[in-house]
């Protein structure tokens, strides 16, 4: 990305969580920051949590990012935060909140460092990747633009709200505070936030739904999640004929579902007509197998447990179909590393999933109550049991998805429009799927607060 003269732009990437050796937020973080380099020229600043990971990446400190330590307020946070969690990965909505109050003094020390630099013109654009969270507003980004540099936020996404039906897995996610996140909107930093910002990235319909609708014209659809190419290779030719192979790919807690797939693929397992693996360590694990020998399917369920993120295209890549009902996600990345693999998804038609699926892509089952999603995912497996030529058909198409739209270069490319479009003045911002085939209507969601949109500027 150039500007008059050929020159490229220089771009202050704000990523307090990035790091390429952790998964989730931080890899989301990571990579993005990495990418936008082929665009423009980036330093990244990050908290000086990942700064050894940087270096062990080849990065030079100074040259191509700054550490900033926050740790004197983020350390105390942050163990408070895993104490409410109980040190189980449970309880997102508490860990959200205790980063709130720790998050704004990081942003302060950016300043302190930056700030100079801002104000002399030394950057064309500030850019926050992370936090990922709508929550967490920004100190900053009123002061960039007092100072006449444009600032983007995101990809935001999160706050799916918790379906009906599944109050019990609620509860047992420890998401007391979720009946109480709505209440971030009244906070006069989030306003401050969104008005400073001269574009905001969405990673759903969801996040997009909760903006402020006099400000929906700065924001722009892109879900936050991609895939690195290299890593993700078209697996090897799988055959058309014997057991449906499915995968589950996912921390084994409740509201992912894989309990949900064990039970509606029990008459599946147990006379041979299909094979699962389920990948992944949690919580439900001890549970889980359990359910399988109760269920007695335990000769055709593979529990692998936890499988590094490097190995994951071995696993996964070996199977027709990822079945994968989790019922609240927010972005949905395994879903596009399984696309990106050539593995047809068949997920709930809902919240960050439903958002990646199409309709030749993969396959959706509608968002019900537990009974019902376990009996439609019994039926749909049972279908696609007997449609193996299908499944790797859709299966191709979403590989060809993925390579048009979800790479992390591509994404790069994507992000390059928003910039010369904030540079230009521009009063509202591009739709980065052009194609109607390749961004599908907003997923239903029945509980969800604000208007069903259709496109991101719907």
């Amino acid at each position: 990305m150039s500007g008059q003269g050929g020159k490229r732009r220089r771009v202050l990437v704000i990523a307090e969580a990035a790091n390429p050796e952790w998964v989730s937020v931080p890899l989301v973080g990571w990579s993005l920051a990495r990418a936008l380099g082929r665009v423009a020229d980036v330093h990244v600043v990050t908290q000086v949590r990942n700064r050894e990971a940087f270096l062990r990446a080849g990065l030079t400190e100074g040259r191509d990012f700054t550490a900033v330590d926050s740790e004197r307020l983020a350390r105390p946070l942050w163990a408070l935060g895993e104490r409410l969690r109980m040190g189980e990965g449970r309880g997102w909505t508490a860990l959200q909140l205790v980063n709130a109050l720790s998050y704004p003094h990081f942003e302060r020390l950016v300043w302190r460092a930056f700030g100079p630099r801002i104000r002399a013109g030394a950057f064309d654009i500030v850019h926050r990747v992370t936090p990922l969270s709508p929550t967490i507003s920004s100190p900053l980004a009123p002061r960039v633009a007092a100072a006449g540099v444009p600032f983007v936020l995101g990809p935001l996404n999160g706050g799916v709200p918790w379906p009906a039906g599944f109050e019990a897995e609620r509860r047992r996610e420890r998401e007391f505070l979720s009946y109480l996140r709505g209440a971030y909107k009244a906070l006069p930093g989030r306003r401050r936030t969104l008005e400073a910002a001269s574009a905001v990235l969405v990673g759903s319909h969801h996040t997009l739904s909760e903006m402020p609708a006099d400000l929906r014209a700065r924001c722009a659809w892109l879900p936050e999640n991609a895939v690195d190419a290299a890593r993700f290779p078209p697996s090897a030719k799988r055959p058309e004929t014997g057991p449906l192979r499915a995968a589950f790919l996912g921390r084994m807690v409740p509201y992912k579902g894989p309990d949900m797939l064990l039970e509606a693929a029990a008459p599946l397992l147990r006379d041979g007509r299909m094979v699962l693996d389920m990948l992944g360590d949690g919580p439900l694990l001890p549970e889980l197998r359990a359910q399988a020998e109760r269920l007695q399917v335990g000769h055709a369920v593979t529990f692998h447990g936890w499988v590094d993120h490097a190995r994951v295209h071995e696993k996964l890549g070996a199977a027709h179909l990822l079945s994968f009902p989790s019922i609240r996600e927010f972005g949905g990345g395994v879903v596009l590393e399984a696309m990106a693999l050539g593995v047809a998804p068949l997920i709930v038609d809902y919240a960050g999933p439903a958002e990646l699926v199409t309709g030749t892509t993969g396959y959706r089952i509608p968002l019900s109550g537990r009974a019902g999603i376990v009996e439609a995912l019994g039926a749909e497996l049972a279908r696609l049991s007997q449609d193996l030529p299908g499944i790797l058909a859709t299966g191709e198409r979403a590989r060809e998805r993925v390579a048009r739209h979800f790479t992390w270069a591509r994404k790069a490319d994507q992000v390059a429009r928003i910039y010369e479009a904030v540079l230009a003045g521009a009063e509202s911002m591009p739709d980065l799927f052009d194609d109607p085939d390749d961004a599908p209507d907003a997923p239903d969601a029945p509980d969800a607060p604000g208007p069903r949109i259709a496109r991101a500027h719907g």
